[in-house]
């Protein structure tokens, strides 16, 4: 008995170190590219410059600046703000991701499916379009329309998928895709109207970080942080909606309470990145595919991680679209395509040969 008990003792103890692992692990990646995000750029900055003027901005540290002071405003007011502003858009739409592709159970999810891409895309457009107080964009008003705009298309979405007292997956999934093509087209229909615009709206829908302030980061950190919190506490119920709908009820879950909390979690997650950034595509669907490989599918630690290595990988590729050769900066959007592409033409393979 007690040779049994130190065995049980001792496999707890593997599974605690496995999964110190793997958390140290993709922290230690989010620094290291963080680090790199910070450095890169036109004006390139070493390490030592880095931390040196980190540390003179703690309290009860004394460092005498070395360093010219365009290095501290390009650190602490463009590049800090710009590495902040994609992990917290990396992160809500990894982890927006995996839950679709969790509750639509359906390995080609990704985060836009719903109609929060098209309805964000269409209150930014007509925000930019329309000639409002010049007050109203200095407070973030384009981002605020594009939020508002993309929690009004699902919550359109959802409403139509209700049948009588349920919401199947099926139909939320088809009344998702009309309500974006319809958003899709209201959209090319504002940019074909305004067509003085019609730059400034596409370079929006690009996607990109070039314009992140510490104001952006406020405004969106906390819908992402509460929908990864949320959806980290949702993981079991995540877990149990891979079965059917008669055994998920026979565990005595609410079926359709837990279908509105991870679409609420993950729409959520979706709408602040979107607003904050503009249309970045891949990341909700490369992510969560690389982290069940790496760390397997359970969603109590899937979407935690999905969090750490989405921010990891947009810090990442929006460090690559900074640096790489050309006249203008290249929209991270289009890196991440790039990116993203080759392994959704190698899922689609992979569904050939299996199911999810």
């Amino acid at each position: 008995m007690e040779i049994a008990m130190e065995g049980t003792r001792a496999a707890v103890r593997g599974r605690g170190r496995v999964s110190l692992g793997r958390y140290g692990v993709a922290v230690a990646s989010l620094l290291s590219v963080t680090l790199i995000g910070v450095m890169v750029g036109k004006a390139a900055l070493d390490p030592g410059t880095v931390f040196a003027i980190l540390l003179s901005k703690l309290p009860f540290v004394d460092v005498t600046p070395w360093w010219p002071a365009s290095h501290e405003a390009i650190l602490l007011e463009i590049r800090l703000p710009r590495v902040a502003m994609a992990a917290l858009v990396g992160a809500g739409l990894s982890v927006a991701g995996a839950t679709y592709q969790g509750l639509f159970r359906n390995p080609l999810a990704e985060p836009y499916l719903i109609g929060v891409a098209g309805g964000a895309g269409l209150g930014a457009a007509l925000a930019m379009a329309l000639s409002l107080p010049s007050i109203f964009y200095l407070y973030g008003g384009v981002q605020l329309a594009a939020f508002a705009s993309a929690m009004l298309t699902v919550g359109l979405v959802y409403a139509l998928a209700r049948v009588g007292h349920s919401t199947p997956v099926t139909t939320l999934l088809l009344a998702g895709v009309a309500m974006g093509s319809l958003a899709n087209a209201a959209t090319a229909f504002v940019m074909y109207s305004m067509g003085d615009k019609i730059v400034v709206i596409y370079a929006w829908m690009l996607g990109g970080f070039n314009i992140a302030s510490w104001q952006q980061v406020a405004v969106a950190a906390p819908s992402v942080l509460f929908s990864i919190f949320l959806l980290t506490l949702l993981g079991r119920v995540a877990n149990v909606m891979q079965l059917d709908d008669d055994q998920v009820r026979s565990l005595g879950i609410n079926l359709e309470l837990a279908k509105l909390l991870l679409v609420v979690g993950a729409t959520l997650a979706t709408a602040a990145a979107v607003s904050a950034s503009g249309l970045i595509g891949f990341v909700g669907l490369v992510v969560p595919h690389v982290v069940r490989m790496l760390w397997g599918p359970d969603h109590r630690s899937l979407i935690p991680l999905c969090a750490l290595l989405g921010g990891t990988f947009l810090i990442a590729t929006d460090a690559a679209a900074r640096m790489l050769p050309g006249p203008q900066e290249i929209p991270v959007g289009v890196v991440t395509a790039f990116a993203g592409v080759p392994f959704f033409l190698y899922l689609l393979r992979q569904q050939k040969r299996s199911v999810f």
